[in-house]
């Protein structure tokens, strides 16, 4: 069974990334030979309308193997737990949704290139503490160079 890995939108545009391209088509190639279980999020397929082109059609090739999970009530109940435990500002609260959607959905870890709201050492503990007062699992919180397999 593969680990089921919730991406967030800046995986998808990080391809075309000069600083994240490598690592980002590393992880897209080992989930096309079934490495890992991709799933995104209607969140992710909002944000991805407003993309470039390019991340639209690169995303829109992955979306027909991937799981799609929906914003529900059990995942708004958590994203509002986490802004009232401050882990993130109401400003990025779409951040914490996708934390949420990913921990609700027992994914085995979000992947993200957001270092500054969700990949930050700071604010995994913190994610997870609310995970936990609120009768979720912990969630691991990785980029994409932490989760690539390497041979």
């Amino acid at each position: 069974m593969s680990l089921r890995l919730y991406l967030d939108t800046s995986v998808f545009g990080g391809v075309w990334d000069k600083e994240f391209h490598k690592s980002s088509l590393t992880l897209f190639n080992q989930i096309k030979n079934g490495k890992f279980d991709l799933v995104v999020s209607e969140v992710v397929q909002e944000e991805i309308s407003d993309a470039p082109l390019k991340v639209q059609r690169f995303f829109n090739e992955f979306l027909p193997d991937a799981e799609l999970i929906q914003v529900s009530e059990d995942a708004l109940r958590l994203q509002s737990a986490y802004l009232h435990a401050q882990v993130v500002s109401l400003s990025y609260m779409t951040d914490a949704l996708h934390v949420t959607l990913a921990t609700v959905s027992d994914c085995s870890a979000i992947v993200s290139w957001n270092f500054k709201h969700i990949v930050h050492f700071q604010k995994i503990p913190l994610y997870n503490a609310v995970n936990l007062t609120n009768g979720y699992g912990q969630i691991a919180i990785n980029s994409p160079q932490e989760v690539i397999l390497y041979d």
